[in-house]
């Protein structure tokens, strides 16, 4: 056999190779893409019976790891986070916090107009948020779920703090599993929009701090 010949049948065989290592790949099961949860919406809220004349800008919070992503996590030692496997949530954790907070706002109507950072209008106030907290704790039996938040509503016009304060939210959830902890999660959601609607349409502006 020439070596020509020979070099063809080297290069038939490695394509054969190749293909026969592609074709294994095939037989091995491709991995479930992940759940994609929403946080639940506040169910019962009141609508505010007095209107502030001022309209609000509700910045996305901040959040440092691992609140500051998709994560559903939980806390099984003080000093341990660990992953819901194969779920998430619909977007960043401040993202959905946000979002959740506007429509409580929006449905409260205590404020003129409320509106994100996303939004290119121009507002009164702003209320800016930092997350502490966003996850489950298990104690025995039993898992609650936990969310803490620090608050100030600002002055967009002289950047002035009116009033800050910290809350910290919990729920039990009915099991373990992820759908009950989901729930558990907008329980506390909505304690916590009531809470900070309550603080925010309390907090006094002084006439010189009005834009």
């Amino acid at each position: 056999m020439n070596q020509t010949a020979t070099k063809v049948f080297r290069f038939a065989g490695a394509v054969l190779v190749f293909s026969g290592m592609m074709t294994a790949c095939t037989v091995f099961p491709r991995p479930e893409p992940p759940r994609v949860m929403d946080f639940p919406a506040p169910k019962s809220l009141q609508k505010s019976d007095i209107s502030r004349p001022e309209s609000l800008r509700i910045d996305t919070p901040f959040a440092s790891e691992p609140f500051n992503s998709t994560r559903i996590l939980s806390k099984p030692e003080p000093w341990e986070f660990q992953v819901y496997r194969g779920v998430r949530w619909r977007d960043t954790v401040p993202v959905v916090l946000r979002d959740m907070l506007t429509g409580a706002f929006r449905a409260n109507a205590g404020f003129r107009d409320v509106a994100t950072d996303t939004s290119p209008g121009n507002t009164d106030l702003t209320l800016a948020t930092e997350i502490t907290g966003f996850h489950s704790v298990s104690y025995g039996e039993s898992t609650r779920v936990t969310i803490a938040v620090h608050g100030q509503l600002i002055n967009n016009r002289s950047r002035a703090i009116l009033c800050s304060d910290s809350f910290i939210v919990s729920a039990p959830a009915e099991d373990r599993g992820v759908e009950a902890v989901v729930q558990a999660f907008g329980s506390a959601g909505e304690d916590l929009a009531g809470q900070v609607i309550e603080w925010a349409n309390a907090c006094e502006t002084r006439p010189d701090q009005s834009s």
